[in-house]
Parts: structure tokens; C-alpha cells; sequence
């Protein structure tokens, strides 16, 4: 992705002191931290989030800014969904952004309650590469969420994790059946019409942009490309990639309309960054 790669130095949202280096052993790999494994059973919840979209559909309405701090309900896009992962238990977030863009999120995310870190991508590395590359600034091993930055869903990130460590998953997807924008056409013989419906959802199951991974899903995932044409077909193909059915909301923010809706639904649900 554009810009210099400032990877190697990345701030906190709040005050100005970096981030301990993660531990890692002989080959390269995360290592717990033992004095944070051992307090009474609890570990760091992270998440890694892609915000290396551009808004250019968005036209003006972006007011210049990368897709996911384009502003929805007075606050960044981005910020809606930080607040439910706060209030899931996650406690420290690496968004995946374009390199020299890192200041601009720390800044117009900061006082969420969960720490923010920025990987700035050297270049554009891909959906894949871009959170395998994030992955190094994790500060501890294991499961971890990985998500879209430019869309609105009210996932139950609890559930989702149990549901992965329940069925000892290398991954786990969030599969969703969205909105049809069309309606159906019912025919009969000879191709002659017999009626019109509407059809609430598409008939079939899609991958919404949430997941956990675990390492072995990681270790696993490209250095560039995208990780739906490579790494999970091949845990699909050797049964360790399961599903999690969401059936809420999924808002994908890619046009003025789609902005649009964005800024009715937080204006009708202020709880999500309460």
C-alpha cells in the first residue's frame, strides 16, 4: 500500500509511550508473556481490523478521509464497531491501514476505551497479507478476531469466539444471508409469467468479514493476496474451517445510499458506542 512503512514504531491512541515488543521464540513466532498468562486465568483479547479501503465511491461525502473514518453518526465509522468490541472483552485493537495514515486513525480514534495500534502497510499487501502483516504487533498468541473496518454488524463476538474454541477450529467465518436487491420472477410452461415476489434474503450463505483465527490459521495465511482464494479453501478442504450463521444486521458502506442508511441505523441505536 502507498506511503512509507512506519510498522516498526507504532503509538498508542493514548499518550505516547509504544507498545512491548510481543515476545517471540527462536522461529520468529508469538510467545505468551507469563507474568499476563498467569493472572488468574485471563489473557489479552485482541482484534485486527482491515482499514486500508478507499472511499472513492463515497465521492464527497467521504470528505477525504479513508473509508473507515468516514464520519457515520458524528464519528467515525470505524468507532461503531471498536465500541462493541470493547464491550465484547476485546482490550487492545491493530487496525491494518495504509502506510502514513497511522497518526490520522490513532487520532480520530482515540478515548474508546480499548487501545488502539496501527500496522501501516508498506504497500498494498491484499485482505490476507494485510492481517498477516498486523499479526506481528499482537502482544500475545492465540485466538484472535479479525474483521472488516468499513462495515456496520452487530455480531455476538462472544458467541462467535465460544462457537470457534467449542468446535477446536482453525478458523471460524461469520456467514450471513443479506438483503436481495432484486425480486423473484415465477415462471411456467413456456416461459409465460406467473408472478412476482419479494425475496427478504438471498437463498443462500455468505462470508461477512468477521472471524477468529487461531495461530495455525495464521501461520497460514498469504504474505500478499487474499486469504478466500488460498488459506481457506485449503482448511475447508481439510475440514478445520467452520462456520458461525449470523442473522442480524450487516451493513456494508461502500456508496452514498449505503452511507446513508449507516447514519439512520447509529441514530437509532446510540447504545452502540454507550
Amino acid at each position: 500500500m502507498g506511503g512509507a512503512a512506519t510498522h516498526d514504531a507504532p503509538r498508542r491512541v493514548r499518550g505516547r509511550s509504544q507498545p512491548t515488543r510481543p515476545a517471540r521464540d527462536a522461529r520468529g513466532g508469538l510467545r505468551l508473556r507469563g507474568n499476563r498468562a498467569r493472572r488468574e486465568g485471563r489473557r489479552l483479547v485482541e482484534a485486527i481490523v482491515l482499514a486500508g479501503g478507499k472511499a472513492e465511491r463515497l465521492g464527497d461525502a467521504a470528505a477525504g478521509k479513508p473509508k473507515s473514518l468516514v464520519p457515520v453518526g458524528g464519528r467515525p465509522l470505524l468507532a461503531w464497531q471498536l465500541g462493541r468490541l470493547q464491550r465484547a472483552g476485546v482490550g487492545r485493537v491493530i487496525v491494518s491501514c495504509l502506510g502514513g495514515q497511522e497518526e490520522e486513525f490513532q487520532r480520530d480514534l482515540a478515548g474508546l476505551g480499548v487501545e488502539v495500534v496501527c500496522a501501516g502497510e508498506p504497500e498494498r499487501l491484499g485482505r490476507g497479507g494485510g492481517i498477516r502483516f498486523a499479526a506481528r504487533l499482537r502482544r500475545e498468541a492465540g485466538d484472535v478476531y479479525a474483521m472488516n473496518g468499513d462495515e456496520l454488524v452487530d455480531v455476538d463476538f462472544a458467541a462467535l469466539l465460544a462457537r470457534h474454541r467449542a468446535t477446536a477450529a482453525a478458523a471460524t467465518v461469520t456467514v450471513a444471508q443479506p438483503p436481495s436487491q432484486f425480486g423473484q420472477v415465477d415462471l411456467g410452461p413456456d416461459d409465460r409469467v406467473t408472478g412476482f415476489r419479494e425475496v427478504a434474503t438471498v437463498p443462500y450463505w455468505v462470508n461477512c468479514g468477521v472471524y477468529v483465527l487461531s495461530e495455525e490459521a495464521l501461520a497460514r495465511f498469504p504474505e500478499r493476496g487474499d486469504h478466500e482464494t488460498t488459506t481457506f479453501p485449503e482448511l475447508a478442504g481439510e475440514g478445520t474451517l467452520r462456520a458461525f450463521r449470523h442473522e442480524g444486521l450487516w451493513l456494508t458502506v461502500n456508496t452514498a445510499k449505503e452511507l446513508r442508511r449507516a447514519d439512520e441505523h447509529v441514530a437509532a441505536h446510540p447504545e452502540w458506542l454507550a
